[in-house]
């Protein structure tokens, strides 16, 4: 009658052949430096202090405090709710389209494009400005609403690009208007100018509206 041992099969009448088997100790497996490392790592993390959400902490009175607050709410507000306009100058607005889509799904941000410059609140300037369209980008940008913010998208919008040294282009939007949030590339991708939305979003959080009322 065979005897299952260790995945083999071994007959009584063979102990010899098995003991050697079972008594062959595998060999003691020493840890890595990269292991040495992760547990050294593990036993030093101390566990870090919740973030606060609000950027304004050292404030001085209840006064402050207040208006802090109501700033938080502002922000929280116009970064959850920025409207771009639909405002395409060259190539660089075929992934401003693309990001409209529903790869990416930027309403999700709060990030809906608007066809009109009373309803918006963001400029993305994606392409080539010419002299030709600086006054007209310059009325447009004039009938939006405070607060507006203004994305250059591309090295067309950011400096004239591949045209820096053209008679008929304006050497970058910010001659035009200014400029909060520069997204380099030619074309930028999708996922650079999405990138730009979250730090203008992040710049938006910290503006000091009703703090900067107080204080005058």
């Amino acid at each position: 009658m065979p005897t299952v041992l260790r995945g083999l099969a071994v007959s009584r009448a063979a102990p010899a052949i098995a003991r050697p088997l079972a008594a062959v100790s595998s060999p003691s497996i020493q840890p890595t430096a990269l292991q040495q490392r992760r547990e050294a790592t593990s036993e030093a993390v101390v566990p870090q202090k919740h973030k606060p959400y609000s950027p304004f902490q050292n404030l001085n009175n209840k006064a402050e405090y207040a208006v802090a607050r109501l700033d938080d709410l502002l922000n929280w507000g116009r970064k959850g709710s920025l409207w771009p306009l639909t405002f395409g100058l060259a190539c660089c607005a075929v992934e401003m389209m693309h990001i409209a889509a529903p790869r990416y799904d930027m309403d999700r941000y709060g990030v809906v494009f608007r066809a009109s410059p009373r309803q918006a609140d963001v400029i993305i300037v994606s392409g080539t400005l010419t002299n030709k369209m600086a006054p007209a980008f310059r009325k447009i940008y004039d009938q939006m609403p405070e607060p507006r913010w203004v994305i250059s998208m591309g090295s067309c919008a950011n400096g004239g690009g591949y045209y820096h040294y053209s008679y008929a282009v304006v050497r970058g939007c910010d001659r035009i208007v200014p400029v909060d949030i520069y997204v380099p590339g030619c074309p930028p991708t999708a996922e650079a100018l999405m990138y730009g939305i979250l730090q203008l979003q992040k710049k938006v959080k910290r503006m000091k509206t009703v703090q900067m009322w107080y204080r005058k």
